[in-house]
């Protein structure tokens, strides 16, 4: 039976992301919606590792023959002690959409100055396999908070995040250039070398 990768995520722009990258491994990639995979995960890790694991790992809980992957990702801003971190998601609330979550954000950092406002997208993504072994792969993209939203592409706190070297935000990026510049796009690709490596020493 063909070996189906299951990503541990419901976020249709993420699936996008996944499959444009992982997309030559010659698996059947999909959400875990698209698996009929229901469970409340409760993400209650110390890292971005942790999370990743902990969501992997409910997931194989259910579907104990494929390859289940997970990530964790979120925004540290140094000036903040690495807020929001991995609350990301949860931060201003988990239902607070992220124009409000990324004005907050602004206002925190409103007056201070440009070398202040370091930050950094930080991606966990492990890998939970039929055997029970686990991997993690860790990436980030260094740049700094913007002094105003723009861009629209991308998604959460893309419009907030400045890339200095390219001049913009990664809101402003186009998706293939984002992939190949950003957390998850490097952390992705990290764990594409993985699953080619166990795929080619016959886990398929």
């Amino acid at each position: 039976m063909m070996k189906r990768i299951i990503f541990a995520t419901g976020n249709e722009n993420k699936m996008k992301e996944i499959r444009m990258i992982l997309g030559d491994l010659g698996v059947e990639i999909l959400s875990m919606k698209e698996a009929g995979v229901d469970v409340d995960i409760v993400e209650d890790g110390a890292s971005f590792e942790e999370n990743a694991e902990i969501k992997a790992r409910a997931v194989a809980r259910v579907l104990t023959s494929d390859i289940v992957l997970a990530d964790d990702s979120g925004l540290e801003i140094d000036y903040l002690d690495k807020a929001p971190g991995i609350y990301s998601a949860r931060f201003a609330g988990e239902d607070t959409s992220y124009v409000i979550k990324n004005s907050i954000l602004l206002d925190r950092m409103e007056g201070v100055p440009e070398e202040e406002r370091t930050a950094r997208f930080v991606c966990a993504v492990a890998a939970v396999f039929p055997d029970g072994t686990v991997d993690v792969v860790r990436k980030t993209i260094e740049g700094r908070v913007a002094y105003e939203s723009a861009g629209e592409n991308g998604f959460g706190y893309d419009p907030i995040f400045y890339v200095p070297e390219y001049g913009c935000t990664t809101a402003q990026m186009s998706p293939e250039q984002k992939n190949e510049l950003s957390h998850r796009g490097k952390a992705l690709r990290a764990m594409r070398d993985v699953l080619k490596e166990k795929l080619d020493g016959g886990l398929r």
